[in-house]
């Protein structure tokens, strides 16, 4: 088969480097989708990645109204089959609940990332309404391509196995407590989780309604999700929160550096810590920020973590309660049926349906304290350094992450979630961007993510200090080294 480039010369692409070949006239948004489209015929049957592609918008990448002059120029993009709708596209949330469900209309983030010029060529897997750590189950158990014997984790699951074996170098994910930097993180990528009010979840929700939720991508530079926020930031006419602008474009910030920044590094939060090789990466990633001139020193915010972590799994589970219930309302259903809803997820329903406005209140209150000890934290320091994990990717089959758990206790299940994801959900409670650069590596050869955090609306001071890094190492994340299963292997 005849192919635009060769797969090696494909994988050196960005989307940035591709969209400026097809402004060039070298190379057609038909044939990126064509290419794309290959990858994944080779590659899904190993790491069972993607749900759908789209057939039509291959052989026509305008056809659902991508944008030829958009910044993206027409490179391929798979859509999470969560969180944004495609107007009568398949959308199954990754249940046996909501098969042959289609959308009514498109989402207004749909529409912005067309307008960039992304072609969505289909829906890439995610857990069950994304709520667990892995895209596990009976639909689909996507695969980790530096090793398939690990997790990709979640929820944004087929996303980052794509675009880290080299399908197509930026797709969507979702963030509601690390989504984005934790799928990153274990597949060598760049995820950025965008301060509240930065893209808009119209018109199904809102950042009032859905506090902790973002949107995002998963890229291999720091440039393309530069991009992405630039064009796709924004809210739709009834937004209730002001949304957050930029003094210039986050591409042309990127191009410099920082100048000296105060960094605090930790990995003590509350009640976790990480393991001793975690620990031991976060420390290098240190001492590499105070090569490029930064300060750093270990400081952590005056927060109570644990009331934190209380807060935040009593939003976890009223607000997925509630999802479920209006997903079952429509289908004459009062109760998840347990022959197609995952155990742990109709444990969820039950514990979070009748909760009392008391207990969002409070949970609330707590929101509120642990945002205002983050933000006093960030008068001081300009940036925390974090691992993105607290311990290991996890291999394929561990059970107490997962929504098909036996576990009886929907807390004791997120307390061990929180266990290993220690470091990310807090950010989605207070608003805060979070940035996870491929930085460190487990003994094994796994990639590990190292997390950058800031002020509310400082997502361009994480991108700008992320290409710094990137730019140090030469372009070269993840030391140069290849997925085991990638399409330079095909």
């Amino acid at each position: 088969m005849t192919r635009a480039m060769s797969w090696s010369e494909w994988a050196r692409h960005d989307a940035t480097a591709l969209a400026e070949r097809v402004r060039a006239g070298e190379i057609t948004a038909a044939e990126l989708a064509a290419q794309t489209r290959d990858a994944v015929v080779a590659l899904n049957p190993t790491l069972d990645a993607v749900v759908e592609i789209f057939d039509d918008v291959v052989a026509d990448p305008t056809r659902d109204g991508m944008d030829p002059t958009g910044v993206f120029a027409g490179v391929p993009y798979l859509m999470k089959d969560l969180g944004p709708t495609l107007k009568g596209r398949l959308q199954e949330m990754g249940s046996l609940l909501m098969q042959g469900n289609r959308a009514a209309a498109d989402s207004h983030l749909t529409d912005k990332i067309r307008k960039a010029g992304l072609n969505i060529i289909g829906r890439s897997t995610t857990p069950e309404f994304g709520v667990c750590s892995s895209a596990e189950n009976t639909i689909c158990v996507t695969r980790n391509p530096w090793n398939t014997d690990y997790t990709t984790c979640g929820s944004s699951a087929g996303s980052a196995a794509m675009v880290a074996a080299g399908a197509t170098p930026i797709s969507h994910g979702t963030d509601g407590g690390g989504s984005i930097r934790i799928p990153a993180g274990v597949n060598g990528l760049v995820g950025l989780k965008p301060s509240r009010g930065v893209f808009s979840i119209a018109p199904g929700g809102s950042d009032l309604s859905s506090v902790v939720s973002s949107q995002g991508c998963l890229t291999r530079s720091v440039r393309d999700t530069a991009a992405f926020v630039d064009a796709c930031r924004g809210g739709a006419p009834g937004e209730f929160m002001p949304y957050w602008t930029a003094d210039e474009p986050y591409v042309d910030l990127v191009r410099r550096d920082p100048g000296k920044l105060r960094i605090a590094m930790s990995h003590q939060w509350g009640p976790y810590s990480a393991s001793p090789e975690i620990v031991a990466e976060l420390e290098r990633a240190g001492r590499f920020l105070e090569d490029l001139g930064h300060h750093v020193e270990w400081a952590l915010p005056a927060i109570d973590f644990a009331a934190a972590y209380q807060a935040q799994t009593t939003c976890y589970i009223t607000n997925f309660a509630q999802t479920i219930a209006l997903l079952l309302e429509p289908r004459g259903l009062t109760k998840p049926p347990e022959d197609k809803v995952e155990p742990m997820n109709v444990r969820l329903w039950a514990a979070g349906i009748d909760a009392t406005y008391s207990e969002r209140t409070r949970m609330q209150l707590a929101f509120n304290t642990a945002s205002r000890g983050f933000g006093a934290f960030f008068e001081t320091f300009d940036l925390i350094l974090t691992p993105t994990m607290a311990k290991p990717t996890p291999p394929i089959g561990t059970r107490e992450y997962l929504t098909v758990s036996d576990n009886p206790s929907v807390h004791d299940w997120f307390a061990n979630l929180w266990a290993i994801f220690a470091y990310t959900p807090l950010s989605n409670l207070c608003g805060i961007p979070g940035l996870s650069m491929p930085f460190g590596r487990l003994p094994g050869g796994l990639p590990m993510g190292i997390q950058l955090q800031t002020r509310q609306g400082g997502d361009g001071l994480l991108l700008q200090v992320a290409a710094q890094v990137e730019r140090a190492l030469g372009g070269q994340w993840n030391g140069g080294a290849m997925p085991t299963h990638h399409v330079t292997g095909l």
